[in-house]
C-alpha cells in the first residue's frame, strides 16, 4: 500500500514537471551529464539497451546518434514525460519509449546489453529491489551506468519530492551491486557533484 502510494506521487509530480522539463537548467546539466557519459560506455555491435528513468528521451536519442546500430527502449513512470519523449524522438523505431516502474520491469530476463540511469537513482523507495530488476534484465557480460549526485554522510534524504530524495555513496552502490549479483567496475566524477558507477553482470 505504501509502494502503491509513492508510485502515484512521484508519478503526479513528473507529470506536473514535464510540461517545462527541458527548459529548465536543470536539463541543462543534465544534458551536460550525458555528454560526460559517452566517454564511458562500452556497447557492443548492434546492441539493444534500456534507459531507465529516461525523462524526455534525451539520452536514448544521443545513444542512437553516435550509434548507428542501436536500439533502445526508454522507461519512465509519468505518461507526460513519455509523451514529451515520444514527440522529440528522431529514431523510430529504432527508439520506442515506455511506462514501467523500475521497481518491477515489463521485460524478458537476460534482455539488454547495457542499462543507464541518470539522476533517477535518488528518487526510488527500494533501490535494492532495482538493482535486482536491473541485473535480471541485463544479460551476461552487459553494464549498468549509474550516473547520480553522491551527496556525503550528512545528507542521506531531502523532502524535495513526495517520499524525498536520498543519496548513495560508492561503498553503498557496491554493496547494492553485490547484493543483485552485479560486480562494480568503475566510479568516475563526470560532473557538478554527480558519480557515474559502472556495472557489470559477470
Amino acid at each position: 500500500m505504501q509502494e502503491d502510494i509513492f508510485i502515484r506521487q512521484k508519478q503526479f509530480f513528473f507529470d506536473i514537471w514535464a510540461k517545462f522539463y527541458d527548459f529548465t537548467l536543470t536539463t541543462v546539466f543534465y544534458q551536460a551529464i550525458h555528454t560526460r557519459l559517452l566517454d564511458y560506455i562500452n556497447l557492443p555491435s548492434s546492441p539493444l539497451i534500456l534507459d531507465l528513468g529516461c525523462g524526455t528521451g534525451k539520452l536514448l536519442n544521443r545513444l542512437a546518434e553516435k550509434f548507428s546500430d542501436l536500439k533502445g527502449i526508454g522507461a519512465d513512470l509519468s505518461p507526460e514525460m513519455l509523451t514529451k519523449a515520444r514527440l522529440a524522438n528522431t529514431h523510430h523505431p529504432r527508439l520506442i519509449f515506455v511506462r514501467a516502474d523500475a521497481h518491477d520491469l515489463p521485460f524478458a530476463n537476460n534482455q539488454f546489453d547495457a542499462v543507464f540511469n541518470t539522476i533517477s537513482f535518488l528518487h526510488y523507495l527500494q533501490p535494492e529491489k532495482v538493482f535486482q530488476e536491473v541485473a535480471r534484465v541485463l544479460k551476461k557480460g552487459g553494464y549498468f551506468y549509474l550516473a547520480d549526485y553522491l551527496g556525503n554522510n550528512q545528507m542521506k534524504k531531502i523532502f524535495f519530492t513526495p517520499g524525498g530524495i536520498r543519496f548513495y555513496d560508492q561503498v553503498q552502490r557496491q554493496k547494492l551491486a553485490s547484493q543483485a549479483g552485479l560486480i562494480t567496475v568503475d566510479h568516475q566524477y563526470i560532473l557538478g557533484g554527480v558519480v557515474l558507477t559502472i556495472f557489470q553482470r559477470p
